[in-house]
């Protein structure tokens, strides 16, 4: 079931905090944390082991959802806000090149950039998908990766050639991006999802045009901005209050389903737009 932008009052009431010894959690909030699937949790202000940070009171939503803790109102949303600004570093009227464009981070970075006054285009592998990140997300245009024209196309939805991308794929698609770099393009490297369950393959040559270009290519994890955490996520929902920000959610029904929702992340289907959440 996917679902676009909603209000709290469609959305299923989750579990929140029904005791506690810490004030700072004070009883009937709602918690983001790294606690695993389980229907009750003990557990303290100790960060969790993964991303390192404490549970999080979700603070001032109303009437939004509280499942965009888990999407653009945390890890999500917070790696496309620090990663476009602060490694991108967008200017207006620049052409942005976002690949994993249908995925929560991609979409929340194009239209970031939009906010920006850039022209944004979007990587994804589906006609459908593509077309939702016009009418619905406000790209400029998209290009299908899967189209036996791709690099032609790409080409034509960047006269301009690209100056900032934002890397979520890696590989040939990457490539033939980093091809079309003007000179002093700012590249961020989020993610290689062409890569991860495949054998390691060759791509094309891609330093010769890095170093034509003087273009700048930074890698990074979100976990480097933790001390700053809460300016992305205030900043991402005064936009969604706003109007400019939009999501969308996947939602799989039920702990069963997980690992469904997992592999439909790595899948050729329309189905994976957005957040996927699993409710349990």
């Amino acid at each position: 079931m996917c679902r676009p932008s909603r209000t709290e009052s469609s959305w299923p009431k989750p579990n929140t905090i029904i005791e506690s010894k810490n004030e700072k959690y004070p009883v009937g909030k709602y918690v983001v944390g790294e606690f695993g699937w389980r229907t009750h949790t003990v557990a303290s202000e100790t960060p969790g082991s993964f991303f390192n940070f404490p549970p999080r009171v979700l603070r001032g939503y109303g009437d939004l959802p509280k499942s965009l803790g888990l999407g653009i109102l945390g890890m999500p949303g917070n790696t496309a806000y620090f990663g476009f600004l602060r490694i991108c570093k967008p200017v207006e009227g620049n052409t942005v090149v976002v690949s994993g464009a249908a995925g929560c981070v991609g979409s929340t970075v194009g239209q970031i950039a939009k906010i920006m006054k850039c022209k944004v285009v979007g990587i994804t592998g589906s006609d459908i998908k593509g077309r939702r990140l016009i009418s619905e997300f406000n790209f400029d245009a998209y290009v299908n990766y899967k189209s036996p024209n791709f690099q032609h196309e790409l080409t034509e939805a960047t006269p301009d050639k690209v100056d900032c991308y934002f890397d979520n794929v890696g590989g040939e698609v990457s490539s033939a991006v980093l091809n079309r770099m003007n000179k002093f393009g700012r590249v961020a490297i989020c993610g290689a999802i062409s890569t991860y369950n495949n054998v390691p393959g060759k791509a094309s040559e891609v330093q010769t045009p890095v170093k034509i270009a003087h273009v700048r290519m930074e890698g990074f994890s979100v976990t480097r901005w933790r001390n700053q955490w809460d300016e992305g996520i205030q900043q991402n929902m005064e936009w969604i209050r706003q109007g400019n920000l939009k999501y969308a959610e996947c939602i799989s029904d039920g702990f069963e389903n997980t690992a469904k929702a997992f592999i439909d992340l790595f899948g050729a289907g329309d189905r994976n737009f957005g957040k996927v959440v699993v409710k349990v």
